[in-house]
């Protein structure tokens, strides 16, 4: 009964270690728990316009494990899911307060697109994008991703400034950045030792080291009761269905949240091994169906669109395969509803170099490219450099597939011409 239970998440006795699937979920539930203190934070503005911001919290637990378990059982693989801090920002700041439409048409185009999702998946499109996306481009996405993901890393460990310039020396000595530098080491050295669980020892070590500097906030209480989503449910604008601005911010969360699932998906399958040599990932279709499905969920609990973490690197990091790690991360979400106050504890300081390491993991697919054909590697560089540079996945995977289709048809172009001279060099010899 255990088994079978097991392989409805894709768990295999023989192949998986249960130990390893638990620690690695644990370790991607501390590095995306921030986002439930995130959550409140970015939608404050939106509380002046009627939006109901005390249910916010738990909408968003909620839909993280819905979205999660999703991955579980329906994907089988080691992958969080949450509301997406970019399309946080453009439902808040672009759709509400920019534009000026209601935080209910803002809901009702996520929901709209998370359907759109649902039904590219269920069709040959789906596989025909990621189709034309070249094998030496995917394995590019893996290692950029590396590079953003450390990037952010060090964003939050205050080390960084915003885009790439390292903040004055003296930020260096404080508490926090002291406490991350010693917590890159620690975790640095576990993964050369090969100790299991290293990653989340790492974040337990720092997060108890915090306490007597200042860094780890106790909690008043470690306890509280969820508040009540009801307010936020369902909370849809039916009116705005016929309006062309409302399609126009469908497709555009669409065109994002599309490419930018994609993208965490091949990074994180590429460093996991799942990815096949010629760059196919078993059961992409239901990994990406989990999120679309996902999206519509988080839209009528109240939360913008609901995508795949790319924190969940640290996971893959420590070892996580199957969907037992994404069934570990919902639980703690789970216990989040009513021990959220302690789990909020843990500083950045503490998660912060666990994303870096996560990173050079992900960093280890360039081995992957071709670097003899500079029609594929110029592309692939332009891909890993733009991510970090830009902050954007999407834009990264963008402009990697615009360079190489130009550098392919100029390449082959050449090819041409070249092969056109020397027949007629031939012809009239």
């Amino acid at each position: 009964m255990k088994t079978r239970l097991l392989s409805l998440v894709g768990f295999s006795v023989q192949q998986h270690s249960l130990k390893t699937e638990i620690l690695s979920g644990i370790t991607t539930f501390t590095t995306m728990s921030y986002i439930l203190a995130l959550m409140p934070a970015m939608f404050a503005p939106l509380a002046a316009h009627g939006y109901p911001i005390d249910s916010l919290l738990t909408a968003t637990t909620l839909s993280t494990i819905i979205g999660t378990l999703l991955m579980a059982f329906l994907a089988k693989r080691p992958i969080g899911q949450a509301p997406g801090l970019a399309l946080n920002i453009f439902f808040v700041e672009t759709v509400c307060l920019s534009l000026g439409y209601t935080w209910q048409f803002a809901l009702t185009a996520v929901f709209l697109e998370g359907l759109l999702f649902v039904l590219l998946c269920l069709s040959n499109l789906r596989q025909l994008i990621f189709d034309m996306m070249p094998t030496s481009l995917k394995y590019a996405i893996a290692a950029g991703i590396g590079f953003f993901i450390a990037s952010i890393g060090f964003k939050n460990s205050g080390l960084l400034a915003e885009g790439t310039i390292f903040n004055h020396i003296n930020t260096l000595i404080t508490p926090s950045s002291l406490l991350f530098l010693f917590g890159l080491v620690l975790a640095g050295t576990f993964i050369v030792l090969r100790i299991r669980g290293g990653l989340l020892l790492s974040i337990i070590i720092i997060t108890l080291l915090g306490i007597p500097v200042g860094v780890t906030k106790i909690p008043d209480q470690l306890f509280s009761m969820p508040s009540s989503p009801a307010p936020l449910f369902c909370q849809f604008s039916w009116n705005d269905l016929l309006t062309p601005d409302l399609w126009v911010c469908v497709l555009t969360m669409l065109f994002f949240d599309v490419f930018d699932t994609l993208g965490s998906v091949v990074g994180l399958m590429a460093n996991s091994g799942l990815i096949r040599k010629n760059g196919r990932i078993p059961h992409m279709r239901n990994i990406m169906l989990s999120d679309a499905i996902a999206t519509m969920a988080g839209a009528c609990l109240g939360c913008s669109t609901v995508t795949t973490y790319v924190e969940s690197a640290t996971g893959v990091a420590e070892g996580g395969r199957t969907g037992f790690t994404a069934l570990t991360i919902a639980l703690c979400f789970v216990a989040c509803l009513f021990l959220a106050p302690l789990f909020l504890a843990i500083p950045t300081a503490a998660t912060a170099p666990i994303m870096v390491v996560a990173g050079f993991y992900l960093f280890s697919s360039v081995r992957n490219i071709r670097l003899a054909r500079p029609q594929e590697t110029m592309p692939a560089f332009l891909t890993i450099l733009l991510m970090p540079v830009t902050g954007s996945i999407t834009d990264g995977i963008i402009i990697g597939l615009f360079t190489y289709v130009v550098f392919s048809f100029i390449s082959s172009w050449i090819h041409r011409f070249n092969h056109k001279k020397t027949s007629e060099e031939e012809y009239g010899e």
